[in-house]
């Protein structure tokens, strides 16, 4: 090192073991209906591969909907998504992207109109991240302490194809928070907040699949992951209005953008007659 030099030496990475998963979907599991006790079914569903602390339970939200009566008569899907938006972010070609009630931004509001009988829609569980802490309490009362994922699929801006997010969450970490650990060079990270709940959603899905009926998969090997049943749900994953940068759809900013350009324009005139 030169005289002139001051570059301190950058930190030594950190040792990270590779990580191992295995995840499986649980068979066995019936149709669900209004009222039944998804603690137990889903138990007896994993008495053949028993669950351990530390696993992470990915349940497909549609199961947990009706388990609590979320299926509803509405002769129009259309005007049972009206019911559900709470704001319109793009419409194109027939199909609306909406913010819901829950503040997920997404097709349809989450109304869902397959599998399901005619003249009938599924709506999302009223509160799913109260929805994952009943599952994860009452399983964890019969010994395993797991943590829970409702799951639900969706597409995402500027990439084609969808993929399964976590809509609510219980005893699981959502974010990986990496910020100011050091990469593989020693040199700190910053702004790397990986959302651990979305990739365990998605991971799930993958033995999930759409068309199996397998509802509900176990992912084994992230133990760390698993906590209180009090630690922040998916709702937290939600961005809020301020750190949002993507309010709406492309042609509706630009409508928006005219429209107060216009508006700006009438105020001058009028404020110089």
């Amino acid at each position: 090192m030169t005289g002139g030099d001051t570059d301190a030496p950058a930190s030594p990475a950190r040792t990270i073991p590779p990580r191992e998963l295995s995840v499986w979907a649980l068979p066995g599991l019936p149709e669900i209906a209004a009222g039944d006790n998804l603690v137990a079914l889903i138990l007896a569903a994993a008495a053949a591969r028993p669950l351990m602390d530390g696993d992470i339970l990915v349940v497909t939200s549609k199961i947990v909907s009706k388990a609590e009566g979320r299926l509803v008569r509405a002769a129009d899907r259309e005007a049972a998504i009206s019911a559900e938006t709470a704001r319109v972010v793009a419409t194109r070609n027939g199909t609306r992207i909406v913010e819901n009630r829950l503040g997920i931004v997404g097709a349809a509001a989450g109304v869902d109109a397959s599998n399901v009988p005619a003249g009938t829609v599924l709506l999302l569980p009223e509160d799913p991240d109260r929805s994952a802490r009943i599952l994860a309490a009452g399983i964890r009362a019969a010994g395993p302490h797991i943590g829970v994922i409702l799951s639900d699929t969706i597409g995402r801006p500027w990439r084609e194809g969808q993929t399964d997010i976590a809509i609510g969450a219980a005893g699981v970490r959502v974010f990986e928070e990496l910020e100011g650990a050091p990469d593989s060079a020693g040199r700190p990270l910053t702004v790397t907040r990986p959302c651990l709940a979305d990739e365990l959603a998605a991971v799930g899905d993958l033995v999930k699949g759409k068309t199996l009926g397998l509802p509900v998969a176990v992912v084994r090997g992230y133990a760390d992951a698993v906590g209180p049943l009090d630690l922040p749900g998916a709702r937290s994953i939600i961005r809020t209005p301020e750190t949002d940068m993507f309010r709406l759809g492309s042609d509706e900013a630009y409508a928006a953008g005219f429209a107060a350009g216009l508006n700006a324009v009438a105020d001058t005139e009028s404020s110089r007659s």
